[in-house]
């Protein structure tokens, strides 16, 4: 057989490693070259970009575009549009364009410091101010003063690839694209970034249940040939902080001060996972050796490409009994303590130990604010109903399963009975998260809101509504309009569904950046 003719991708020669850049541009500077440098996601190439590409260039002798790769690119739902392969390539056939390299980094500081270019150049709104939203121009022009280059500004025209895709391009469905257009309307991206930031001086204080979401990934092997059960080998484990816990790592990356009570037990493996995640200074932690920590292993497969985690079977440690009445007058204690002076109380229930009777008693009576989220799973599943337990809260978010059984119904009106539970609870604000459907806000004297799902390309579910509510029951403590909190809360639980479990907590700068992108309308 005749082999193949070797076809070379056009443009392949402008491409330059990201770890080979460094010595590659050492070496062209230390032949006198003058090296410019630009650095974007450039995820649909229009006009603005070619002139600002053209100016760029004409300032030295090559100019080299740094590219942000896929995984770290934060414009919210659906981007890129293209992927890094292709963009690489389109902007390798410009003829403007001397050198492309992709860099494995979130912004452009790492970059500018793989490059070391004599002028870094960016376009001309950012010699706004106001522009600079995020501070990371700012980052950007202290990394080029440290190297010794210059900032320099070029391009006459100004268009946003994102303005661009989000009206002529399919990556965000018809009611996402409706709503977002109707936010845009009342909120700008300075809005929407300042919303965000007064939330940073905030004092909380969050209560509820420590959940361990232990994975045990295995490969299926089949079903054995006597029971007809699933046989898996085992490949690896881990372990990762949810309930309460993992809410309060939500909300520490947006407000400064958040106090944690919680109750555990004194399993040595326990105290090593707390120490990662809680300062010992922040620790308001009751221990009690006679407390089970509460562990749910998860035996699922690894991720696939494109595809939501497949889970085949859990198991869940924890106790049948309450906690004695020694350790939860300890609990109280705590909380007498730890409420002074905060700002609102973000109180997590999973019906697994710590919210008994006269805790959630003095909570309703002692929160200045009270976010509420009040769990059904298959341990209290028919016992542990937000209309059963508490009869206060000023904002609170549930799904449709906890929903059904606290108003009795099986098919009910949503809506209906969502503005009738916000009544009973006296709450400004309610929020029921329906999955794939529309999530619906509402609010006292307000018009309802229906935020459809920001994300469509699942990794796990798991998480993502305590990722809604923390953003939620941020917004609702500094009483932001309804449409925009449930907007916050949407994202959030956007970014929770392409992570595994809770294996870290929610971004705020993919948090900002998305939801500036999606707000370009």
């Amino acid at each position: 057989m005749r082999p193949s003719p070797r076809v070379s991708t056009p443009g392949a020669e402008k491409v330059v490693a990201f770890d080979a850049a460094p010595v590659f541009f050492d070496a062209l500077r230390q032949a006198g070259t003058r090296v410019v440098q630009s650095h974007g996601v450039f995820d649909l190439i229009h006009p603005g970009h070619i002139l600002h590409l053209e100016e760029a260039r004409a300032l030295g002798d090559v100019l080299v575009v740094t590219l942000t790769a896929d995984a770290f690119v934060h414009k919210g739902p659906g981007r890129p549009y293209f992927n890094e392969q292709l963009r690489t390539r389109s902007l390798a056939a410009l003829a403007c364009v001397d050198y492309v390299v992709l860099s494995p980094h979130s912004g452009a500081v790492a970059a500018i410091e793989c490059i070391r270019p004599d002028i870094y150049c960016k376009g001309k709104e950012y010699e706004d101010p106001d522009f600079d939203l995020t501070g990371a121009l700012k980052a950007e022009r202290d990394a080029v003063e440290r190297i010794g280059g210059q900032l320099r500004y070029a391009g006459p025209i100004k268009y946003s690839s994102t303005r661009l895709l989000n009206h002529f391009f399919d990556h965000l469905s018809g009611p996402v694209r409706e709503f977002c257009a109707a936010l845009a309307k009342q909120f700008n991206q300075r809005e929407f970034h300042d919303a965000v930031e007064s939330f940073r001086k905030l004092k909380l204080l969050v209560v509820g249940d420590i959940i361990f979401d232990r994975y045990s990934y295995v490969n299926v092997q089949g079903l054995t040939s006597k029971n007809r059960i699933i046989s898996g080998r085992f490949l690896e484990e881990e372990t990762q902080c949810g309930g309460a816990l993992a809410v309060f790592r939500h909300v520490k990356e947006f407000v400064e001060d958040v106090r944690f009570v919680s109750l555990c037990g004194t399993e040595p493996w326990a105290q090593e996972e707390l120490r990662l995640h809680v300062a010992r200074e922040a620790d308001r932690i009751i221990r009690d050796r006679d407390f089970t920590t509460v562990v749910k292993q998860r035996f699922v497969e690894p991720v696939s490409e494109g595809k939501e985690l497949s889970k085949l079977f859990a198991v869940n440690y924890l106790d049948a009994r309450a906690p004695s009445v020694e350790i939860q007058e300890k609990v109280l204690e705590q909380l007498r303590r730890e409420i002074r002076g905060v700002d609102a109380v973000l109180l997590l229930d999973f019906g697994h130990g710590i919210m008994q009777e006269r805790i959630r008693d003095f909570v309703q009576a002692s929160a200045p604010f009270l976010a509420l989220n009040c769990q059904t799973n298959s341990n209290n599943h028919g016992f542990n109903l937000i209309t059963r337990q508490y009869h206060r809260a000023d904002a609170f978010t549930l799904d449709v399963q906890e929903l059904v059984l606290s108003c009795g119904r099986r098919s009910p009106d949503f809506l209906l009975e969502l503005e009738t539970l916000r009544s009973k609870l006296k709450a400004t604000f309610g929020w029921l998260t329906r999955g794939a459907a529309a999530t619906i806000g509402v609010a006292a004297g307000k018009d309802p809101c229906f935020c459809p799902p920001l994300e469509y390309d699942l990794v796990d579910t798991i998480g993502a509504g305590d990722a809604f509510y923390s953003l939620a029951a941020l917004a609702a403590v500094r009483r932001l309009p309804v449409p925009l909190a449930t907007f916050l809360g949407q994202l959030a639980a956007a970014q929770a569904v392409k992570i595994v479990g809770n294996a870290h907590p929610i971004s705020k700068q993919k948090l900002v950046q998305g939801g500036k992108s999606l707000l370009n309308l």
